[in-house]
């Protein structure tokens, strides 16, 4: 593709922003800005976090159902977000599985719990089991599993392709990581407000029917990623067979509400118009 669309990043209000898509063969269709510089990802830390939580499963280090954080909750509950911890206190507001409450606690719980199962400190294990085996040189995770990664769009687009073609996973594992956990479960999605239901996988967010949302009009509803408070973001659309990363150096706010859905529908629309 030519990087018309991704060249909408242009237009962006922020100092720096690049972006980049890629097809599940590894194929870069398109990039714009620096891809090599360095962001904070905010919480597009979560699906790299996750993904390292799933190696450890398949590993045989922890059990999505084993106990872990809260009274109640696993390690399932907590890479989808419904183990009742609060947002950023590591307080208890519902029974695990009850609602979908966002929580950065609860992966930085789930950090701390494979980190004792593998005794290997998060961070490390992150960079052992998915970062290192990818090439992903430019990325590194010191500090919260929840929020302090920091990457690059080309480091990113490696791990988009992975996702759609998994060589660290079984597939079947990834299938389940984007595949709606504990299903009609309600709560509010950052940004966003309330959504009934909010869906979520095993670390990715999933769109399904959600409006408002941060993705496009036009993306797919099994569309699955996550949006960062950093200005970032990284979706796959599983029916365009693509996966999209835009990285910035500002701060969400409606200036991205605004402008990243006309962005993601520009991409896709440029895709079709490619295949056709």
């Amino acid at each position: 593709m030519s990087s018309q669309s991704l060249a909408l990043i242009e237009n962006w209000p922020v100092p720096t922003a690049a972006a980049g898509v890629v097809r599940a063969d590894g194929t870069v269709l398109g990039t714009h800005g620096p891809v090599g510089h360095r962001f904070p990802l905010a919480s597009v830390t979560k699906p790299l976090a996750a993904y390292a939580a799933l190696v450890a499963y398949e590993e045989g280090a922890v059990e999505l159902d084993e106990p872990a954080g809260p009274p109640g909750s696993t390690v399932r509950h907590l890479l989808a977000h419904t183990s009742g911890l609060a947002f950023d206190e590591h307080r208890v507001t519902a029974p695990a599985g009850e609602r979908r409450l966002y929580s950065n606690a609860g992966f930085e719980q789930l950090g701390d719990h494979i980190a004792r199962a593998t005794d290997i400190s998060f961070g490390e294990y992150l960079r052992q089991a998915v970062l290192e085996p990818l090439g992903m040189t430019s990325t590194s995770l010191e500090g919260s599993p929840a929020k302090d990664g920091v990457s690059t769009v080309s480091d990113l687009l490696r791990f988009a392709a992975e996702v759609q073609a998994p060589r660290l996973l079984d597939p079947r594992t990834v299938a389940e990581a984007m595949s709606v956990q504990y299903p009609g479960r309600k709560g509010v999605l950052p940004g966003y407000g309330h959504q009934n239901p909010n869906d979520w996988g095993l670390g990715f967010e999933i769109r399904d029917g959600k409006s408002p949302h941060w993705t496009g009009g036009s993306s797919s509803p099994r569309t699955f990623g996550h949006f960062g408070q950093s200005g970032t973001f990284l979706w796959i659309d599983p029916d365009a067979r693509v996966a999209c990363v835009a990285l910035t150096d500002r701060a969400f706010g409606p200036w991205a509400a605004e402008a990243w859905p006309a962005f993601t529908d520009a991409v896709l629309t440029e895709l079709r118009g490619r295949a056709g």
